[in-house]
């Protein structure tokens, strides 16, 4: 049975000491699993990218940028189930910091084809880097083959059900 402890900012509120909440009747629910486990996988990741100062949704943008040159805004925001509104202003901050450029497309002069800058390039090799911590610190807690497991786990839950964030 897990058991979760309050935070020190909610022990602080009470003279009380700090009680166990009891989380047995969640911890069958895969849903619960998968958005606990993504809450510890994305706070890892979080502070790996701190030093570049990339969220993850910039970072795979960036990484679909670096893959694919001159694909279409609309493309990449697609392709990573990113709603359009979100989209934008976050190209837009990768654009101020210079390490986006957006160029007419040549098909259609109305779209813009992205592509990473040097800067880009340079900073997102880094964050490869990083990643690349990050996603060793996941396999050793769960081992090569639990890592593959998951993985075709995960693409089982996600195929046809894809939804935009």
């Amino acid at each position: 049975m897990r058991k979760a402890r309050k935070s020190a900012g909610q022990q602080g509120a009470s003279p009380e000491a700090p009680r166990d909440v009891d989380l047995a009747p969640l911890t069958s629910f895969v849903g619960y699993a998968v958005r606990r486990a993504q809450v510890a996988v994305f706070g890892d990741f979080l502070d790996s990218l701190r030093e570049v100062e990339l969220r993850p949704a910039q970072f795979a943008v960036l990484m679909v940028i670096s893959h694919n040159p001159g694909l279409r805004q609309a493309d990449v925001c697609g392709g990573l189930g990113i709603q359009k509104a979100n989209f934008v202003p976050l190209i837009n901050e990768l654009e101020f910091r210079g390490l986006v450029v957006r160029e007419p497309g040549v098909a259609d002069r109305r779209s813009y084809a992205l592509h990473l800058t040097p800067e880009g390039r340079t900073l997102l090799h880094r964050a490869r880097e990083l990643q690349a911590a990050h996603e060793a610190r996941l396999t050793e807690r769960i081992g090569k083959g639990g890592r593959i497991q998951l993985l075709d786990l995960l693409h089982k839950l996600v195929d046809g059900h894809e939804r935009k964030i």
